[in-house]
């Protein structure tokens, strides 16, 4: 199954190798199998198909961290939606096509990754008391309690996921960046952002089709705040309706 337009060099997943983890061994290659380049640790110039899913990306990091800012908070909740909606287009693009072979057996070092840490506590301290979500990692293994999670966690763990690609790209690496692209998203933020998605489009549902935010399940409430679950569900409420109450009288 091949994504439409690409002209990505790929190999099946049948082939040898295959993903890896970060910094790992990425697995034997030969020459026909790798992207055009104009030798060794040179630049790679990227093709269309790279170059749409780079512009993702960046678009996605960029705008989470400008969401993340607070300047019009009473947007946050739709514009996370539309951004994280978007990526899992781009990713869904990356997860279609067959494995990306980087160029080199190795991962070239990156350095360090960039530190998130400000980001998740503007997120969090924006999102509260909406930020907490319970989610079933594995919706084809065993029956498990719903986990709970944080919105404000998961964006930023994607956004350094992502970041770490963009050093490749920026540097030239096109085929690792790809590379590590589609394997974080396979092994990581697909089905971070994918939870994300459904708790943002659960709180526009109740909130649209006027369906009250129920009580946290017992232990959401990972911090001593203070405030009980009951309160915690009428404050998302009220949140969430005076952000899409707005909303609809502009339409």
């Amino acid at each position: 199954m091949s994504d439409t337009g690409t002209t990505t060099t790929i190999r099946s997943q049948g082939g040898q190798g295959g993903q890896g983890a970060e910094g790992g061994q990425h697995g034997p290659s030969t020459p026909s199998d790798r992207l055009p380049q104009s030798g060794h640790g040179q630049e790679q110039e990227p093709d269309e198909f790279a170059v749409q899913i780079a512009d993702s990306v960046d678009s996605f990091v960029l705008a989470v961290h400008e969401v993340a800012k607070g300047d019009e908070p009473g947007s946050a909740i739709s514009l996370l939606l539309l951004e994280v909606s978007q990526l899992l287009l781009a990713g869904g693009r990356l997860g279609a096509i067959e494995d990306v072979l980087p160029d080199d057996r190795y991962e070239p070092d990156t350095g360090p990754d960039v530190d998130e840490s400000e980001l998740r506590q503007c997120l969090a301290e924006l999102l509260a008391p909406i930020d907490v979500y319970h989610e079933v990692f594995d919706p084809y293994g065993m029956p498990d309690k719903p986990v709970p999670c944080r919105i404000s966690d998961d964006i930023a763990g994607v956004v350094a996921d992502l970041q770490h690609g963009l050093v490749h790209y920026r540097a030239g690496r096109i085929s690792e960046a790809l590379w590590w692209w589609q394997f974080s998203y396979l092994a990581n933020w697909g089905s971070t952002t994918t939870s994300v998605l459904r708790a943002l489009h659960s709180l526009v549902a109740h909130v649209r089709l006027d369906s009250p935010i129920g009580a946290a399940v017992e232990g959401a409430d990972t911090d001593d705040d203070g405030l009980t679950d009951e309160q915690l569900g009428q404050q998302a409420g009220v949140l969430m309706a005076a952000e899409l109450g707005v909303h609809g009288q502009e339409q």
